[in-house]
């Protein structure tokens, strides 16, 4: 062991940069699981009209994603920990976008809300697979920097392809905006099976696997893989029992009610209560995802960077997670101005505060046993996404023909909760020791 050690510090210099490829990877993917949750909200206010859905009707239809995608965050992250990604992923990826293509075209409200229920079934392993992912092939200070950057996808893509796809609707129909995002998830499925390999497996070479290892990614995740394949009470005491997990998981659905309700009512807003056309809409409702690209990308890099200088992993990780969601605060503004470019300027710089807050999976790889990774991602997304069932549908019941105001109310409330949730549960960033016998109380 002690003659490994010199050597393995010197291949620093001469390791490969695989893992780069797999970054890029991780953010294509983010891109294409985002498009296929938001195109939804850009077509809503077109199905709205044709099939005459009052606001809980479309509320309902806007949630549906959310009730199989949060209530398979469990299961989803249990096949983490037991299918390789190579194969996980794009199986997962074509069944979603599959469903996604015949929502537009089989039509019916009944159809779409099935079709939809069954784009969050298979949407559900996403984010524990690229927990799993970055988990492996990233030393710890590398890892906020690359959530970050992958994370981006889900503003970067809807930021380019939200114009996009509005003017694809008012050219065509509101039909071929879930044809043509499907259809980009078919052939992705395909490059991801072709082209993704563990570390070991890959084209990085001894000196990048022996340098991912030492800064603690866990290479080793398919070799030390658990021979039981059966959820124990045990496994989900440790991943219930602990308050600093509670911590995690409860402002994960506080910091993602943000991002619902833009991933839902924002472009019917726009619509409906700004009176805006499509294009416009498109165009503007493009420019909070700009900002929250914006916010999530410095996060990371900044995050890796206080931790590099010494700064303790709680301040790092939690730091730019707390600001942000201060910032998120900020869109209860949009209640007090009748201007479009105010309201527009608010909403900008809340949801700039929602990317910055958008490196929680680091905290889950800080703090998730490491044989339980999957079952605690699954578990922090199962608890963070049921935000993707309330958000729609309380701001469907919130809202009148009349006034949004409820609507901001509602989402600044919630994201007060999420800080108090981050100050006062998380405590020292820590990877928790699995339970043994009797768990520690929450």
């Amino acid at each position: 062991m002690l003659d490994k050690r010199p050597a393995a510090s010197g291949l620093a210099a001469k390791a490969s940069k695989a893992r780069i490829l797999i970054a890029v990877m991780l953010f294509v993917t983010v891109v294409i699981n985002y498009m296929d949750r938001a195109n939804l909200s850009i077509a809503v206010p077109a199905i709205a009209d044709e099939m005459d859905l009052s606001s809980a009707q479309q509320g309902l239809l806007l949630s549906a994603f959310g009730w199989t995608y949060a209530a398979l965050q469990i299961p989803g992250g249990w096949f983490v920990d037991r299918v390789p990604p190579r194969v996980l992923y794009p199986a997962c990826l074509l069944l979603w976008s599959l469903a996604t293509v015949f929502m537009g075209i089989i039509g019916g409200f009944v159809a779409l809300i099935a079709l939809r229920l069954l784009v969050g079934v298979f949407e559900a392993p996403a984010y524990p697979i690229n927990n799993r992912v970055a988990t492996a092939w990233f030393p710890e200070r590398e890892r906020a920097s690359v959530i970050g950057f992958y994370t981006s996808g889900q503003f970067i893509g809807l930021a380019l392809l939200t114009p996009v796809l509005s003017w694809l609707q008012s050219v065509l129909s509101w039909h071929w905006v879930f044809i043509f995002t499907g259809g980009v998830g078919v052939v992705w499925a395909l490059v991801w099976y072709l082209v993704y390999r563990e570390p070991h497996d890959s084209r990085a070479n001894e000196a990048e696997i022996a340098h991912i290892r030492e800064g603690g990614g866990l290479v080793d995740l398919t070799s030390s893989r658990p021979e039981r394949t059966r959820v124990t009470w045990t496994d989900m005491a440790t991943v219930l029992g602990r308050r600093k997990l509670w911590g995690v998981y409860l402002g994960q659905f506080c910091l993602t009610s943000t991002l619902w309700f833009f991933l839902t009512w924002f472009p019917t807003y726009l619509v409906k209560y700004r009176e805006m056309d499509y294009i416009k809409s498109g165009f503007l409702a493009s420019l909070p995802f700009i900002a929250a690209v914006i916010g999530v990308l410095f996060s990371g890099v900044f995050s890796d960077f206080l931790l590099r200088r010494g700064v303790s992993l709680g301040i790092a990780r939690k730091g730019p997670i707390i600001a942000g969601l201060l910032l998120s605060t900020t869109l209860i503004g949009a209640n007090f101005t009748d201007s479009t470019a105010l309201v527009i300027v608010f909403l900008s710089v809340a949801f700039f505060g929602n990317g910055l807050a958008s490196i929680t999976w680091s905290l889950v790889s800080a703090l998730a046993p490491e044989r339980l990774i999957g079952m605690t991602g699954g578990m922090f997304n199962f608890i963070g996404n049921l935000s993707g069932i309330a958000t729609p549908i309380v701001i469907g019941f919130l809202v009148t023909d009349a006034s949004f105001a409820p609507a901001f109310v509602y989402m600044t409330v919630v994201t007060l909760l999420g800080i108090a949730s981050y100050v006062l549960l998380v405590g020292r960033v820590e990877r928790v020791r699995e339970s043994r016998s009797v768990p520690e109380s929450v």
